[in-house]
């Protein structure tokens, strides 16, 4: 878990390090637009304004921020509002790759094959959006401009989480949505779900923020993701059309074009219904495979838009009040596509979608706390055992934030730490874009919150917390192929999480370092009684015992 991410993080600052070499000169044209510097007035220790602007915590530690303005005073009244937090964010992003950067001839190695990955980014990026970009920018830190001036690397980050999808095998993606209405919710009102698991360390999480947003020129919206992010994940306009993404199966990308969150943002920001949602899709130029779960509260239904770079297919359900997305495409453009025929075939994505359908035929009438009940299941099919963080779960318990819409009402749950297992607190955009909210100065509908999963409280989540800690520490024990000071601590750490198939794989390649390859055989078996997240996982620990047979013939 934790050198998937290193890689993934090492492969973005290669990228945005070696990139800006054609770009570097660039800015946005911002004279067009007037500006008022913001001067933030410090209410508290947790709350801060100017003018109608507004940033706060909710007692759920959620931070909560509300912005208005032309492009590029929305970018400063983010940037200066949210500072401390954005360069908070910035420094837990490029502190795990400090200590792992190669060295300089390695870079130089690379430069020839990276130095031209961003050059063409900033074409395909909205000239509003690279305004708001260049006024948040300003208050980046300057400790890292050694990577890019400040501009550029806020640009570019903005392409990380598209990188981080593409990378599937370096960093820990599966999200899970799904959408019901008519006859499959209670009271026929179109409803949404999604896990959004873009795992980037738990530091990265813990700052969450829920944005509100009223552009000069579009439709106000709202959206979940961290600070110094204007692209949006998971969110919700004043129409009542909602976005959520799902990452499709990637090449590594030779090329920036636009990052999804642009696109979905501008999504938000224009459409009205689902026409004009596609349209907006199609013709964006995307450098990876991406599902678009699109709501809508005027057309009363669902769509998943899906993009690649070289394809582009819409899914729209015939005869059913239901859709389900996990991680594969289902439109007819991706019918032979090979790659996406692979992941159906081999990863954790099926799985997930199998057990959405599941509980959905387990689950009638869905209703909001029914939503977050589906969201938070860590069970497999049928119930099945397979260890707590295991991928094939629509609950990884690693989820940045998961999110619930009702369109038609318009409002929001957003969950709260730890993963979305804490209080979904309730949005209504109705009352938030609205002269009520000014007269209370509060964003959450607190009556309606979802209560935190009981889940929280239990001794199998306190073991859970234990072992991630034990996984990593076990990781490290065969990196560096260290002996265990008690044999006591291998059953201590199988009790932890003893349904999860990786405990007893890790302990068989503990055992078969030590050339104890009877016991590493007894070790590997157990694995594959367990429920494997994916076809090539199940490959790697067919091999290992097969080598241990061997060497005990």
């Amino acid at each position: 878990m934790k050198n998937r991410t290193l890689l993934y993080l090492f492969f973005v600052l290669n990228v945005i390090s070696c990139g800006v070499s054609k770009s570097i000169h660039h800015v946005p044209e911002i004279s067009q637009y007037s500006l008022e510097i913001p001067k933030v007035e410090k209410v508290n220790d947790s709350t801060f304004s100017f003018k109608q602007n507004y940033l706060t915590k909710n007692k759920q530690q959620l931070w909560e921020l509300y912005i208005q303005g032309n492009p590029l005073q929305l970018g400063y009244n983010n940037g200066a509002l949210t500072q401390s937090l954005m360069q908070n964010q910035e420094a837990i992003f490029f502190s795990k790759v400090e200590g792992f950067v190669p060295s300089k001839f390695k870079q130089k190695l690379l430069n020839g094959f990276l130095k031209w990955y961003n050059r063409k980014m900033y074409l395909n990026v909205r000239e509003d959006y690279q305004t708001e970009i260049y006024g948040l920018s300003q208050y980046s830190s300057d400790k890292y401009n050694f990577i890019a001036p400040k501009y550029l690397r806020s640009l570019y980050l903005h392409g990380a989480h598209d990188i981080g999808h593409a990378m599937q095998d370096l960093a820990m993606v599966g999200c899970s949505s799904l959408a019901v209405w008519n006859e499959n919710t209670e009271d026929g009102d179109l409803l949404i779900g999604r896990n959004f698991d873009f795992y980037v360390g738990d530091d990265f999480a813990k700052n969450k923020l829920v944005e509100f947003v009223e552009p000069e020129n579009g439709i106000p919206y709202m959206s979940v993701s961290w600070p110094g992010m204007i692209g949006v994940v998971s969110g919700m306009n004043k129409e009542g059309i909602t976005v959520t993404i799902n990452a499709g199966k990637s090449k590594v990308p030779m090329t920036a074009k636009t990052p999804i969150s642009l696109v979905t943002r501008e999504i938000l920001q224009f459409a009205k219904n689902i026409d004009e949602a596609i349209a907006i899709a199609k013709k964006r130029k995307v450098f990876v495979s991406e599902s678009i779960l699109v709501g809508s509260a005027n057309d009363k239904s669902a769509v998943i838009i899906e993009v690649s770079p070289d394809n582009f297919g819409v899914y729209n359900v015939k005869n059913s009040s239901q859709l389900v997305c996990t991680n594969h495409f289902q439109s007819e453009a991706y019918k032979d596509d090979e790659r996406n025929q692979k992941q159906i075939a081999e990863s954790h994505s099926e799985y997930r979608y199998e057990k959405l359908q599941e509980l959905l035929n387990e689950n009638q009438k869905l209703n909001p706390e029914k939503m977050a009940s589906i969201l938070r299941d860590k069970s497999g099919l049928k119930g099945e055992k397979i260890g707590y963080g295991n991928e094939k779960a629509l609950n990884q318990l690693l989820a940045h934030h998961a999110v619930i819409f009702s369109p038609e009402k318009r409002l929001v749950w957003v969950s709260s730490n730890p993963y979305q297992l804490g209080e979904f607190v309730c949005y209504d955009l109705n009352k938030i874009f609205s002269e009520e909210r000014l007269k209370t100065g509060e964003f959450a509908t607190s009556e309606l919150n979802i209560a935190k999963d009981t889940f929280v409280d239990s001794q199998e989540f306190r073991n859970y917390e234990e072992f991630r800690f034990a996984y990593a520490e076990f990781q490290e024990l065969l990196s560096e192929k260290e002996i265990l000071r008690s044999e006591d601590l291998i059953q201590e750490y199988q009790s932890l999480n003893p349904d999860f198939w990786v405990v007893y794989y890790q302990i068989g390649k503990y055992y078969y370092q030590q050339k104890d390859y009877q016991e590493a055989k007894i070790q590997f078996e157990k694995a594959l009684t367990k429920e494997i997240t994916t076809v090539p996982d199940k490959k790697n620990v067919e091999k290992y015992l097969k080598k241990t047979l061997r060497k005990l013939r």
